[in-house]
């Protein structure tokens, strides 16, 4: 039987859905997304995580996490898109990551009228609004709002763990030729500052800057870190472990690629060693009077948890935490 309250409801049902992205664009679906392509690894990452398993169609290279991302059919990588096989996958959103080699296409994507999500998460709390805002459009809301929160209690959790520890500097080294790092706008200089630490470089205006051995020495860090991929374990890798004969390890990621660095898109060698540093942070050792050399504080942490900005970043932030938590007592605060 028809009634009022059927007829609101079925007007609600068919009210279209309006976000804004990352970019500050509005974004509007007439009803819910279920033929959705991510154009970065991070990307898939939050669509899995905000109940988009069954509405996903299609992925760059290197979107290996959940291991299901891995079977979904690729689209290109961070050199290039492929627009035609993008076209016949027919989307009704396409949730992005602007940068560099892409920029091109993504505006040819804009104009053929195709949906778009911007994703480019600044900081952890952009994480849970980009879990909610893609679960309101897909229709998946419960599993998205229910990750958020999750993620936002770890976050939480942590903060207030260590926001009495005693500060220490940190270098994060996400290259190491030239040396490269990562500025107070980057996510990973959130995640020091939620484990008490100080990012030495955190005043530079690029994001990702160059910066000179004379300028690491003279910053004087406590605690020198980088990334380091193939490691699911979690491990803390100090250094005095064995040093793996692995190379080019610095953390070429995903995310710093948004900054003007090589992404995890990127053909980089692996480490599969989890008890290992990496070899980049051996030139460190050269200057025994840097406080993180004189008091054994090199630190690798996973750079696939650490690096992009997706849910999984909260476990970096535990093995930063916790690493840094090595290093005071290595000091002595």
């Amino acid at each position: 039987m028809w009634t009022v309250s059927t007829s609101l409801a079925a007007t609600a049902l068919a009210a279209p859905i309006t976000v804004t992205d990352d970019s500050g664009a509005t974004v509007t679906l007439p009803a819910p997304a279920h033929r959705v392509i991510s154009l970065a690894p991070h990307t898939t990452e939050l669509i899995y995580a905000a109940g988009g398993a069954n509405a996903i169609v299609g992925a760059v290279n290197y979107s290996d996490y959940p291991p299901a991302a891995r079977a979904l059919p690729r689209v290109g990588d961070n050199k290039a898109l492929d627009l035609e096989k993008i076209a016949a996958l027919k989307p009704d959103l396409l949730v992005v990551w602007r940068h560099g080699n892409v920029q091109r296409q993504i505006g040819v994507l804009q104009a053929l009228g195709i949906p778009m999500f911007l994703s480019e998460p600044k900081q952890l709390p952009d994480i849970a609004d980009n879990l909610r805002k893609l679960g309101a459009l897909m229709g998946t809301e419960p599993v998205a709002n229910r990750a958020a929160n999750d993620f936002t209690a770890r976050i939480d959790q942590l903060r207030a763990q260590y926001a009495n520890r005693p500060t220490v500097s940190v270098f994060y080294q996400v290259w190491d030729n030239p040396i490269m790092t990562l500025s107070g706008g980057h996510m990973v200089s959130d995640v020091i500052r939620l484990c008490g630490g100080r990012n030495v470089f955190a005043s530079l205006a690029p994001v990702a800057p160059t910066v000179s051995t004379e300028a690491v020495i003279a910053a004087n860090p406590d605690v020198i870190m980088t990334g380091r991929y193939g490691d699911e374990s979690g491990k803390s890798t100090k250094s005095d472990k064995n040093t793996a004969d692995a190379t080019n390890d610095a953390s070429h990621t995903h995310d710093a690629a948004s900054a003007g660095v090589m992404s995890a898109d990127s053909n980089t060698k692996r480490n599969d060693d989890a008890n290992t540093l990496p070899k980049s942070l051996d030139r460190w050792k050269a200057w025994p009077q840097i406080p993180a050399i004189a008091h054994d504080n090199l630190f690798a942490v996973n750079a696939d948890w650490m690096d992009r900005p997706a849910p999984r970043i909260a476990d970096g932030a535990a093995q930063m935490c916790a690493d840094l938590d090595v290093a005071r007592a290595h000091l002595g605060k």
